[in-house]
Order: structure tokens, then sequence, then C-alpha cells
């Protein structure tokens, strides 16, 4: 029997439904339960969405808009069970949606969907306006501690522990990254309790370490290389990344953070290459290194011949090793193939986003736990990840969409 405070109760007789977790998974779990059930947004946190506000804050990638068969594509393994949800609700209905609540996006030069205004706050305060018009009712510092033996839901909160009975859950509390946002993956054990298999957490769109030289990370760290191609695994991308103390970090290094953080957990040592010219010819290069120098320093050489400064310069001596640069040929292979040994991917904790989580295979295609009737899963606990650039959001939205639909018709049967 629940003992939330009276004032939080409901006096309808639709059914009670529980929604544990604020991020965009949960809320929109709440939107489609909310016409079938008294619904109860519960979350740790003081306020809700706030991973989903740090995203936004240098511009929230919604959705994208590459063509959809493509789309696909970038969910990898969990494609499969992924489609249906996707489908149902796919990048231009997001955009539909986004519009219904007041907010235009646009489509940017690299395809990922924006909104106008650049930011979540806007968007996030307009959702949880209508949420709140629809009777759904929120509880903040509410941190989820399993079930009671009768199945109900505990709760501790600043003044005390609680409990909460409901005919339906959707369980949406995230992955483990950025566990001072909320998400820190201590609802685990309370899963892993009622027998529900979950695959170990790993960081996902993550940066890596590297055994920096004394000399870069004193004189080099915080600063962007921008303009290079990555290439690992057969996969190249095109873009920037940033040098850390420890490392290297940004959107490159995320695209190719997969295949990276799989080949060093299986003990194998690798390579990131290089490319910190890729619009010249490394013909072209080696020839244009090849003119005299006179006067000038390597460094104005490498500068006025190669476009080679900064950051990449630093790069380049800190991994070509000081025999190529007496040789033009070496030197141009360089430049186009440089070759950065990676030693480990960053914590999980530092990663915005994470793979593992419940297995899939735990899921019905209403997403609900098989051994668990009644309780649906949605968002980043289950077993997927994908790249930044509006793809994680998506799917977060997707299978909340399709949690939320499932405990209807759930509510309905019963």
């Amino acid at each position: 029997m629940s003992n939330i405070p009276e004032k939080s109760r409901t006096s309808s007789s639709r059914p009670l439904a529980a929604v544990i977790g604020g991020g965009p998974a949960g809320l929109m779990a709440a939107e489609r339960l909310a016409p079938h059930a008294e619904v109860q947004v519960f979350d740790a946190m003081p306020s809700f969405g706030r991973k989903f506000l740090l995203a936004g804050k240098s511009g929230l990638n919604i959705t994208h808009g590459e063509p959809f068969d493509d789309f696909l594509t970038r969910f990898g393994d969990a494609r499969t069970f992924l489609e249906p949800a996707l489908r149902a609700f796919p990048p231009e209905a997001i955009r539909d949606w986004a519009a219904e609540l007041g907010i235009e996006t646009f489509e940017g030069s690299s395809g990922r969907i924006f909104p106008t205004a650049m930011k979540a706050s806007p968007l996030l305060r307009a959702w949880l306006a209508r949420l709140r018009g629809a009777g759904v009712i929120f509880h903040v510092r509410h941190r989820w501690t399993g079930f009671t033996e009768e199945g109900s839901l505990r709760f501790r909160m600043p003044d005390g522990d609680s409990t909460h009975a409901a005919k339906a859950v959707v369980l949406a509390l995230g992955g483990a990254s950025w566990p001072r946002l909320g998400a820190d993956g201590s609802w685990i054990p309370f899963v892993e309790a009622k027998g529900i298999s979950v695959a170990p957490m790993r960081p996902a769109n993550c940066g890596f370490d590297i055994a920096w030289s004394r000399h870069m990370k004193e004189h080099f760290a915080g600063a962007p290389v921008k303009s290079i191609m990555l290439s690992f695994g057969g996969k190249q991308v095109k873009g920037d990344f940033v040098i850390t103390s420890t490392g290297i970090e940004g959107s490159a290094v995320y695209a190719l953070s997969a295949p990276l953080r799989d080949f060093l957990d299986a003990g194998t040592k690798a390579n990131l290459v290089v490319d910190l010219a890729p619009d010249r010819d490394e013909t072209r290069l080696a020839r244009d290194l090849a003119a005299p120098r006179g006067k000038s320093s390597m460094a104005n050489h490498l500068r006025r011949k190669a476009g080679i400064d900064g950051a990449k310069a630093a790069l380049l001596r800190e991994h070509a090793g000081s025999d190529v640069f007496g040789d033009p040929e070496r030197l141009a292979q360089s430049i186009k193939h440089l070759s950065m040994p990676i030693d480990r991917p960053r914590p999980v904790a530092e990663a915005i986003s994470v793979a593992g989580g419940i297995a899939l295979g735990e899921l019905n295609s209403d997403y609900m736990l098989v051994k668990m009737p009644g309780v649906f899963t949605a968002g980043e606990m289950l077993d997927w990840e994908a790249p930044t650039g509006g793809y994680l959001i998506t799917a977060c939205l997707a299978t909340g969409r399709a949690a939320g639909e499932g405990a209807a018709r759930f509510l309905t049967r019963s």
C-alpha cells in the first residue's frame, strides 16, 4: 500500500502507473500513458531532465535528418530490436512533436536536427507544462531502491523512506554515465535481484587515454585539432578532436569509440591513425616538403608547405619520430598516416553514453520485462548504443514511447 503523501494521491478510478526516471525516455512514457492512467513520475534529482539539459547547452541534437535506412544502421546489433520503435517515432515525427510544443527545428549542414533556439531548456519547460496539464504528477528527490516483497516500489527521500504501489511501472533510470546528473547505474542490483540479465556498463561516445609526453600535457592539453581524418578498423571519420591531459576526446573520436573500446577490451593493442592533412595529396605533399627551406625553421617549413602547425605539429613530433623530418617522403607519409597508440577508454562516469544494460532478450515487443509482468523499461537502461548526433535522444524518445504504449495496453487488458 502506498504511503506517498496524501496530497500527491489521486481520487480518480483510473489505474495507477509509475514512471521512474525523469529524462527523455521517462517523460515520453508518461506522455503516452497519461490518457490511460493516473501517472506519477519519480526522479532522484531535485529537477527533471538534467542530462538532457546538459546535452543541450552547446546545441541540442534532437534527431538526425539522414535517410532513414542509413539512420537505422547507427544502432549496430540492437537495430533489429529497436527498429519497430524507431519506425513508429522516426526523426520527422520527432520534429512534428517538438513543433506541437512550440519548438521549431532546423537541419544543420551535418544533417543534425537542432531546435532553432539551440538549447534544450525551452523544450523541456514546454513539455513538463503539457504533462502537468494532462494530469501527470511529479516527485523529485525520490531515489528508487527496489521492490518490496509484494511488488510495490521503494523510494528513499530526504525525510525518510516510502513505498508506492502501481499497476504498471516504467523504469527509465538511464545508464551509468554522468552520475552527478542522476544516471549512476544504482538500479542494477535491484533488477538483477529479480533474475533480469544486465550486461556490464561500458563507456560509449568516450575519450581515450594516450601516454603523452610531459611536453604534450603541459603545452597542448585543451588544444583542438581541426580538419583531420581518423581511421580505425576500416572506418574513417573526418572532423575534429581535442587533446586532453590524459589523451583525446571529441566528435571524431566518439564516432570510432565503439570499435576502439571493443578492441581494447579484447586485450589487443590499438593504434588510431590520423591524417593531419586530409585535403592534401601525399605525393604533392612530399614534393612541396622537398622544396629547399633555406634559413627557414622546420616549424615554418611545415606550416608553409603542409599547413601543419600548433597542435598538429606537436602530434607529428610526438608520434612520428625525429628521423622522418629529414626525409620529405617519410614526413609526408607520417602526416597522412600518423599512428597514435591508444591505451584505454576513459571511465564510464565520463562517457557521454554507455553500452550495456538490461539484455534486450529480457523484453517482449511491448518493452515489458517477461519475468516481471507490468514492469516496462526504456532508454539507456537497455543494452544498446549509438553515436552522438541525435541518435541517442531519438532512441530514448522512441523506446520511451514504445514502453509507455506497451504499459497502456497492459492496463487495458488487466
